[in-house]
């Protein structure tokens, strides 16, 4: 990515950044587990904040 693309990446987020690593990583390792054994199929929607009804 060049720098201008860095510089606004994220911003169109309702927290106008972009996520990082470590809000996400939680997910990850939950469902890398045992504990997510009875998930076959699951599609994680990453938002930034934007509620969802």
């Amino acid at each position: 990515m060049d720098v201008e693309h860095v510089e606004h990446f994220g911003a169109n987020t309702p927290m106008k950044r972009p996520g990082q690593p470590t809000e996400l990583a939680g997910t990850y390792v939950s469902l890398a587990t045992d504990d997510a054994s009875y998930i076959l199929d699951a599609t994680i929607t990453v938002i930034g904040a934007t509620p969802v009804v």
